[in-house]
């Protein structure tokens, strides 16, 4: 029976994980953030309601649910309290019995937002930091002068601290008992693992470990308590910000003169139209502005455009292998509906030599070539799919090609973001 698992991302953040999170949190009795701050957005969809969370876990939409925010975050007190006030006001109740907060995360205080400041720092700028003074926050922490949200609470008189009072927990010890009573307990990754401080495409990275490990050491657990690690991937791929993507259609610098999303909305349905049309004649870049529009690939946090390309098997593999994955999730693969060509890039060519292995020095990786494998696409509506057999048979090759490529087998696949837009294909990984 499978009790604990953790969900990551399997690309460079964005895949889809709240999604899968709210997904599997109906099932689990605890769901924990392990990682990162307020830089990472996060979207859950129930019925006609939005919600967009920065760090509150997704399960606290689900009634009977402890939330988590463990030792391995870090923690701006107002944005909490901000997210906290907005759930009150939505009619949801949060108390210690709802959301605890660890009392060995760290806390952003404002002077690590003004470090973190791009317009200032240059080096901010050129690595894509989102301002919101995480890494600042976590230099701090390694360098043993940071302040713990506990020592904050402590020593601070403001109403924002008084409100968290109550909500500060040694939350390792929570979580320990519960496993150890039975209970089902859900990991929740943010951003993902080419992100990942030590693993992904350095320096363009976050400062923390997004990838299985840093569940553990995010959250007071040993390994032999983990039951299942499942990876979530986009059924192509994005990224926010520089550095280094084999499989881009067309450049960062088209992508970001596209403008941010409420600029693109009032011209949506004309641009996507357009985007289409010149996808299928063979523009690279109409082809990731088709995935960006229909994908609706704008940051959560800042609103960017997400520069997009095809689904990148050698960076995927090398994910499933740095988590130990169970198995993947596929999201977004309504998104590709209507190309009528997909391609998978399998290998690598670099400095003329090819390579299947992920290239871990990003100046390397900067110039890889990707080596595609190319397969038909479909143009039927996949959105109310309920079982892999109902999808058209362009759509299930695909899907084969993606476990074959990533050496992993698929478990769930997304077909829209609602939760009954999914499809369970394998739940020996589930609770």
């Amino acid at each position: 029976m499978v009790q604990t698992i953790i969900v990551v991302g399997g690309q460079w953040g964005d895949e889809g994980k709240g999604k899968i999170v709210d997904f599997l949190a109906e099932r689990a009795d605890i769901v924990i953030r392990y990682a990162g701050g307020n830089n990472a957005g996060h979207t859950v969809v129930v019925g006609d309601r939005k919600f967009k969370f920065h760090l509150i876990p997704s399960g606290i939409v689900h009634e009977n649910k402890l939330n988590i925010i463990g030792n391995g975050t870090v923690v701006d007190p107002e944005v909490l309290v901000d997210e906290i006030e907005t759930l009150e006001k939505m009619g949801f109740k949060i108390d210690e019995t709802k959301l605890v907060v660890s009392s060995s995360a760290h806390t952003i205080l404002p002077k690590h937002r003004e470090e973190d400041n791009p317009q200032k720092d240059p080096h901010a700028k050129m690595i894509g930091t989102t301002g919101r003074g995480i890494g600042p926050c976590y230099r701090d922490k390694i360098a043993r002068k940071g302040i713990r949200i506990s020592d904050y609470i402590e020593s601070s008189s403001s109403e924002t601290a008084k409100k968290l009072k109550p909500l500060i927990k040694d939350t390792c010890f929570i979580i320990n008992e519960a496993i150890e009573k039975g209970k089902k307990v859900l990991f929740e990754g943010a951003q993902g693992t080419l992100l990942d401080i030590d693993h992904g495409t350095y320096p363009f990275v976050t400062s923390s470990n997004p990838t299985a490990g840093g569940a553990l050491t995010g959250t007071g657990i040993g390994p032999t308590k983990i039951d299942s690690v499942i990876g979530v991937f986009k059924a192509y791929t994005t990224r926010v910000g520089a550095g280094p993507f084999p499989t881009e259609l067309g450049t960062e610098e088209q992508t970001n003169k596209e403008g941010t999303w409420d600029k693109i909305e009032p011209v949506y349905d004309e641009a996507l139209k357009e985007a289409l049309e010149k996808a299928n004649s063979g523009d690279e870049y109409f082809q990731g502005k088709y995935m960006r529009l229909k994908g609706r690939e704008y940051g959560t946090t800042t609103g960017r455009p997400r520069r997009t390309g095809w689904f990148d098997g050698v960076a995927a593999k090398y994910a499933v292998m740095i988590n130990g994955m169970s198995s993947i999730v596929i999201t977004k693969l309504d998104v590709l509906q209507g190309l009528e060509k997909i391609k998978i890039c399998t290998a690598y060519e670099v400095d003329c030599e090819k390579t299947t292995k992920f290239v871990l020095n990003s100046k390397k990786l900067a110039k890889a070539k990707p080596i595609y494998e190319v397969m038909p696409g479909w143009n039927e509506d996949i959105s109310d799919a309920k079982s892999f057999d109902e999808l058209p048979k362009n759509t299930q090759n695909y899907l084969k090609k993606l476990e074959e490529v990533c050496r992993a087998k698929i478990s769930i696949i997304s077909v829209g973001p609602r939760r009954d837009q999914t499809i369970i294909a394998d739940d020996s990984d589930l609770f």
